[in-house]
């Protein structure tokens, strides 16, 4: 069955106190939006639509930067969760499948879960994802019986018995498109806040006849995002999720605790990850390498049996192959390493290719940015870069070819050529000892004077 995705994403989180749309505020290097986007392709829709509010050419653009093909609809009142289900409807227009609505603040609905609604739409008319509450407190209860869903009730309508149901309402629904929006047509607003509720399409499709029906979750999916200190929760939770899964992959994590993940980060089995590591987004380490203390990854590829690290940091465009080693203090950034590269200590590689077996010395720099141009550095393989070289770029080092220590250099280096770019040096005998007699004296002198 063809799938669209409603995803309703104009809250304005005004207790968030932030001029921020509440569902572009991230998680694990990603918006919350694009959670609950991501969580919906499981069910590989045909097409997604947003219904943003406050911030709306915001969410717009990071809607678009995860799906470019998604449509962003503008709800200019708040008028209840059905009325914002209802400004989705001109999207989908001629669209026959079924139509999931997800929130845009909700980030941790599972695929599995989106599945099993999908699976349970062969038997109901309309599907409505539940949770066991721990606390139901002021949550919407689903009374059933049986099977099938009745109605949902709004706790602030419900009786004692009611109440004491613990089954209660995530928000998430499933129908046949052309349904949804006929029974959303029906909904009233007579209610205390003149709102339309996107629950009372139960008791609508009931009294035409349709069936209703409960797909079950753990509450820990439904957890939405409304304040700073939930924003906080959701980190966590993305984060604890992340580091068992890492775990139950075959990744060693030396102190899971301290690991930080993106929400795109992929880890080969047998890598070995230690304390105090951040992955940024957009991170794939192979099969067996080392990811060592305290190093900042995002944007790169580390290629089996590399080594980054401790206090690396990999930026952007950074692209490791095998066997390669990046040690501490150490930033690559836009760079291609060939297998068995070493850059072990203190050293800037930007923009830049090196080949195979290479070696670059501590203090190394490739010298890239001109103020207004990025410049390309090539080296070439099995090259020995002596410490503290300035590669001025654009330039080329070729294979086999040195730079001596301390070198400056500003011209192509032929293969197999030693390059030597340093001032002559020259040595003044006793001049160290004059110049700092000289010095003590002035101090001596500026002290007597102060002291009189």
């Amino acid at each position: 069955m063809p799938t669209a995705l409603i995803i309703l994403a104009a809250g304005q989180g005004t207790r968030m106190n932030s001029d921020l749309p509440k569902v572009l505020h991230e998680v694990a290097g990603a918006p919350l939006l694009a959670h609950a986007m991501q969580a919906g392709w499981a069910l590989a829709p045909e097409r997604v639509v947003v219904v943003a509010g406050h911030g709306a050419d915001a969410v717009d653009a990071a809607a678009r930067e995860h799906d470019p093909e998604a449509v962003v609809v503008q709800q200019e009142e708040q008028l209840g969760t059905a009325h914002a289900v209802a400004q989705a409807r001109a999207a989908l227009e001629g669209f026959a499948g079924d139509a999931v609505v997800l929130y845009g603040d909700t980030p941790f609905i599972r695929p599995e879960t989106l599945e099993a609604m999908a699976e349970a739409r062969r038997t109901h008319d309309v599907v409505v994802l539940g949770f066991e509450a721990a606390d139901p407190g002021r949550y919407g209860r689903l009374v059933t019986e049986g099977e099938a869903l009745v109605r949902i009730v709004e706790f602030k309508d419900a009786s004692d018995a009611e109440r004491a149901i613990r089954l209660c309402n995530s928000g998430v629904v499933a129908a046949d498109c052309d349904t949804l929006f006929s029974l959303i047509a029906a909904v009233g607003n007579d209610n205390a806040a003149g709102e339309y509720y996107l629950p009372d399409i139960v008791e609508i499709a009931r009294a035409r006849g349709l069936s209703a029906g409960v797909v079950r979750c753990a509450e820990a999916e439904t957890l939405g995002v409304n304040t700073r200190a939930e924003l906080v929760a959701a980190e966590a939770t993305f984060q604890a999720r992340a580091r068992a899964a890492a775990l139950e992959d075959g990744v060693t994590l030396v102190a899971p605790e301290t690991v930080h993940f993106a929400h795109d980060t992929v880890i080969g089995r047998d890598a070995v990850v230690e304390q105090n590591v951040v992955f940024g987004p957009g991170v794939t380490v192979e099969t067996g390498a080392r990811i060592r203390a305290f190093s900042h990854l995002e944007g790169c590829h580390v290629s089996r049996g590399a080594v980054v690290g401790p206090y690396a940091r990999l930026r952007p465009g950074a692209e490791l192959a095998e066997d390669v080693h990046v040690g501490n203090f150490v930033e690559i950034k836009n760079a291609v390493l060939d297998e068995g590269v070493k850059a072990n200590h203190l050293s800037y590689i930007g923009d830049a290719h090196i080949g195979e077996a290479s070696n670059i010395g501590a203090g190394t720099i490739t010298c890239n940015y001109d103020g207004v141009f990025k410049h390309h550095t090539e080296i070439g393989a099995r090259a020995f870069i002596g410490s503290n070289t300035m590669l001025v770029a654009p330039v080329r080092v070729g294979d086999g070819a040195m730079t001596a220590s301390g070198s400056v250099i500003t011209q192509d280096v032929p293969d197999g050529a030693l390059a030597l770019a340093r001032a002559r040096q020259e040595v003044k005998p006793g001049l160290a000892r004059r110049f700092f007699e000289k010095l003590r004296a002035a101090k001596a002198r500026q002290q007597q004077k102060e002291a009189e």
